[in-house]
């Protein structure tokens, strides 16, 4: 099962839970489905509840809040995250401040869905990851899709928690192979298994992850290339890696990272976002705080470039973060 399809099974999946979800967003209806197919089928078996809407991703993401305020859990899918930033606004100044600011909490069940990153030569405004821009919003709160962690499940505690919440999703992650079949361990390949010791994070490894010479932490969307880095790593620099993917982001809980990272000679904060006040940044700081005394290293970070993001491929691959980067940060943080 490819990504996407999993997110599409996990969303039909929300709406039969939860009778009062509402989907608002463009292009979301059938025959067309979303522009990622994410909504395939939505529309058909739910056909009040999936609603097409205007571009207007302010006014998309204004009504949701609206809803969410009025105690109705809303989804918005926004077509392409860059224009997540249309919304910012009603994210930041409305759903998240909602919470709190009346005197007493607020449920906001309202889950911003954005498609992210380039790979695609979609260009500059069509390729962005705009994490970055949204960590530190008091009250709201941030995930990404993950090829090792089912979608529904996700999902699930995203729609329960009732809370603004924005859920990354990258577009060339949708057409890779779910590495979970929804045991929560297996094998990922000829090379590494994985488990879970967390419920927010999965763990990639070849050997004994405690023996591991680097850890590399990597959301969702990164996690097929900080797979591929370990295995270079491993065959051409007999350098042992374990991969930590968490699917929340924001806030993010270190705790259960820390047995993993004391043992490391390395550790790498791998990201698509361009480079500059990161999430990665975010991390490191937080696990600079609780391991400085047994950090060998300042923590690496892999992250694309300070660029805009061209359409030409050769020139796209340039700027984003590729399997090459992990590989030669890690080595270089692991070498010293």
């Amino acid at each position: 099962m490819r990504v996407v399809e999993n997110l599409n099974a996990a969303l039909h999946g929300a709406f039969a839970e939860h009778p009062g979800l509402t989907l608002l967003g463009e292009d979301v209806v059938d025959p067309y489905g979303g522009a990622f197919k994410a909504t395939k089928g939505l529309s058909s078996r739910f056909p009040d509840r999936v609603l097409a809407t205007p571009l207007s991703e302010g006014g998309i993401v204004g009504v949701g809040a609206g809803l969410a305020l009025a105690g109705a859990p809303a989804m918005v899918e926004i077509m392409f995250a860059d224009f997540v930033t249309l919304a910012f606004d009603q994210i930041v100044n409305f759903a998240a401040k909602s919470v709190s600011m009346y005197g007493s909490h607020v449920p906001m069940p309202l889950t911003v869905r954005c498609p992210t990153g380039g790979g695609r030569g979609y260009g500059p405004t069509h390729s962005q990851s705009p994490q970055k821009h949204f960590v530190g919003v008091p009250g709201l709160s941030l995930y990404e899709l993950s090829p090792l962690h089912d979608s529904a499940g996700l999902l699930r505690r995203v729609l329960d928690a009732k809370e603004p919440a924005i859920v990354f999703e990258d577009k060339v992650l949708y057409t890779q192979r779910m590495l979970d079949d929804g045991t929560g361990s297996g094998e990922v390949d000829d090379l590494f298994s994985f488990d879970r010791p967390a419920p927010d994070v999965a763990r990639v490894y070849a050997e004994d992850p405690s023996t591991a010479d680097c850890v590399v932490i990597a959301p969702g969307g990164v996690a097929h290339r900080a797979i591929a880095a370990a295995r270079s790593l491993l065959l051409e620099e007999e350098i042992t890696c374990q991969v930590l993917v968490p699917t929340r982001l924001h806030p993010f809980d270190v705790a259960p990272l820390l047995p993993a990272l004391r043992s490391a000679a390395a550790v790498v904060v791998a990201e698509e976002s361009t480079a500059g006040g990161t999430w990665g940044a975010e991390v490191a700081h937080r696990l600079h705080r609780e391991l400085w005394g047994t950090l060998r290293g300042p923590v690496a970070l892999a992250h694309s470039a300070d660029s805009i993001i061209p359409t030409a491929p050769h020139l796209e691959a340039d700027v984003l973060l590729s399997t090459e980067d992990v590989h030669r940060t890690a080595l270089e943080a692991v070498r010293g």
